[in-house]
């Protein structure tokens, strides 16, 4: 319901009619906190069928694995942020080079990600293909939401370098250019 008043009051705005018979312009939206939260909540949902998963790596838009995602279906939601609990690691000797996510108990920091929309159906092959230490687990995002994204098994993290400061694989992986 939030996502149609707010298409409802967008298109009465285009019009300019006036606001009934009074002759007066609909006035500025006033947007709530929690009218805000509701409308960003529906528009988070993923459609039925589909499986929201978040990447902070390799399976970035143009990076080098971002094929498993494509050759699934998955569709690019879009851009955005780990809550800032998070560090990451650029693992060693893997090809091609991954990160590794972990949530941390302290000193942690907010990770750019992309969230995607993968059909429900291939959400297991694409989770087979996934090499340990990497796994997928629930990611809780800037906005406080959950989603299924790519989180690393700590024994792997002892001779990675941290990228964290970075904010996110892409600015590292730009770093080294």
């Amino acid at each position: 319901e939030p996502a149609l008043c707010a298409l409802g009051a967008e298109w009465q705005r285009s019009t300019a009619l006036p606001l009934g018979a009074t002759g007066l312009a609909l006035p500025a939206p006033v947007a709530s906190a929690a009218a805000a939260a509701a409308a960003a909540a529906a528009a988070a949902a993923p459609a039925p069928g589909m499986q929201r998963v978040a990447v902070v790596g390799a399976h970035l838009s143009g990076m080098p694995l971002n094929h498993q995602l494509t050759s699934r279906g998955a569709r690019l939601v879009g851009a955005a942020q780990t809550a800032p609990s998070y560090r990451l690691y650029a693992l060693p000797d893997t090809k091609p080079p991954k990160p590794g996510l972990l949530r941390a108990a302290r000193d942690g920091v907010a990770i750019a990600l992309e969230l995607w929309d993968m059909p429900t159906q291939h959400f297991g092959s694409f989770v087979d293909e996934i090499p340990a230490p990497l796994a997928i687990g629930s990611l809780l995002l800037a906005d406080g939401s959950y989603v299924k994204g790519f989180i690393c098994e700590p024994y792997a993290l002892e001779r990675a370098q941290d990228v964290s400061a970075f904010g996110g694989w892409r600015a590292y992986i730009a770093s080294r250019v």
